[in-house]
């Protein structure tokens, strides 16, 4: 559970420095291993005194039990609540003191930390790090307390539409298959984990072997190989071994309405993309953002906002997981405008399937998503991240540098391609949590309400 402890001022202001104004290529990755063996991917920057690290463990809360949902969101969220011989209060009051923000979160696929110091306290930083994910303590007040706090934001979420409609489309795309528990678990499966089920997560999946790391900042490699060894060298050599099954979503299509008594529904759709690794990626990528992940840009916010006044917003975005590949969007209305928007998003996949994009359109896209990258680097933290990405996803260090080459590759054809490959209109998931007017449940959806 990420919690915000702010640096002293001065230092504050310039968080958001490192490469803004430079290109992607002006970042140096260097590889590093060890004297024990482990591995990191570090960015070198001394302008200003703090260091970030952010490590991922493959495996996320995909492999939580089903009766157990939300295990891993548990852990991520008292791993940092008392490791070692310190207990709760003091091991917050010690990262409070020496302003240290440290974290962990569970991603489906993936466990990952969080770490950002000031550089004088990276010797005390990777240390209370490396007792969280060796020694975590999981004590009785703390893991009940933030147990309580899970259980009512879960509670909160049964009246929510967006929640609702979102954690519907998982079960109805993804059926009996891992990927349809949400990360947080229900109130039923998060009151049965016990705290020895942290333990066994916390001994089982944190290895050596399923582990990347990245770190950026006021930091050297030789200083940073020492750390690595003291902070990590206490973890298994090979965690657990564990498989996800690779699954698609639905293949057909689907309309679930999940009844709220709401003047406006909220309408989650989706549908067959791509994995990371699909050849067809970059083109998938640059297709997404022409239909409807360019903000105004796009064709949907043109056709259903700005020509029709239906919504305030409609977006579509890929979701890429390990052992499936998603496109997905959504968008809120009135209930008597559910079918019209829900019409129009069919039309616009049917036309681009279709007709493919048109030159101006594929060319303002390269150029908009070549040109605002840059801005993910905007932080030691952010660049942190990215790094992990790569690695997780199997990029070469050099995909900085390529990135631009890869995306302005793609062509029309390509573009054609792909959305045959795509969401199609025909085999469209949707749930929507309100009352839409003159809209009945489809397939698999019936009945469910």
């Amino acid at each position: 559970m990420q919690r915000f402890r702010p640096f002293a001022t001065l230092v504050f202001s310039l968080v958001v420095f490192v490469f803004f104004s430079l290109p992607a290529k002006a970042v140096d990755i260097q590889r590093i291993v060890s004297p024990g063996g482990i591995k990191a991917w570090l960015v070198e920057e001394h302008t200003i005194p703090i260091v970030s690290m952010n490590v991922a463990w493959r495996g996320g809360a995909s492999l939580d039990p089903a009766d157990k949902a939300g295990l891993a969101y548990l852990a991520s969220s008292t791993m940092d609540e008392g490791a070692g011989d310190l207990e709760s209060k003091a091991f917050q009051e010690r990262l409070s003191d020496l302003a240290i923000q440290l974290s962990f979160d569970a991603g489906m696929d993936s466990f990952s930390g969080n770490l950002k110091t000031l550089s004088e306290n990276t010797d005390e930083a990777f240390r209370l790090f490396g007792l969280a994910i060796t020694e975590p303590r999981f004590d009785e007040e703390p893991v009940e307390r933030i147990r309580a706090q899970i259980l009512t934001s879960l509670n909160q979420k049964l009246s929510d539409p967006d929640s609702l409609a979102g954690r519907a489309w998982f079960k109805l795309a993804f059926g009996k298959h891992p990927y349809s528990q949400p990360s947080e678990g229900t109130l039923d499966t998060m009151a049965a984990i016990t705290r020895q089920d942290l333990a066994d997560l916390a001994e089982s999946r944190l290895g050596k072997d399923n582990m990347v790391i990245g770190v950026v900042g006021d930091i050297d490699a030789a200083k940073l190989s020492t750390l690595l060894d003291r902070t990590f060298g206490a973890l298994p050599e090979k965690a657990k071994t564990f498989e996800v099954p690779e699954t698609k979503p639905l293949q057909e299509a689907a309309i679930e309405i999940i009844p709220q008594d709401i003047p406006q529904s909220v309408v989650v759709f989706g549908g067959q993309g791509v994995k990371r690794d699909d050849p067809d990626y970059y083109a998938a990528y640059v297709l997404n953002y022409i239909l409807g992940g360019g903000s105004f840009e796009s064709r949907l916010t043109d056709e259903i906002r700005e020509k029709r006044g239906l919504v305030y917003s409609v977006y579509s975005y890929l979701y890429p997981m390990k052992a499936a590949g998603l496109q997905m969007g959504g968008f809120g209305t009135s209930n008597a405008s559910v079918k019209e928007a829900l019409n129009l998003v069919e039309e616009e996949v049917a036309r681009i399937r279709k007709d493919g994009v048109t030159p101006k359109e594929l060319e303002d896209a390269k150029t908009y998503l070549n040109g605002s990258f840059p801005l993910s680097l905007s932080s030691n933290a952010s660049i942190a991240r990215i790094l992990v990405a790569m690695q997780i996803n199997d990029l070469p260090a050099s995909y900085l540098d390529e990135r631009n080459k890869l995306i302005n590759a793609v062509t029309e054809d390509d573009i054609k391609w792909v959305a045959q490959k795509l969401l199609d209109p025909s085999k469209l998931i949707v749930v929507i949590a309100g009352k839409p007017a003159d809209l009945e449940p489809l397939g698999a959806g019936v009945g469910k309400q």
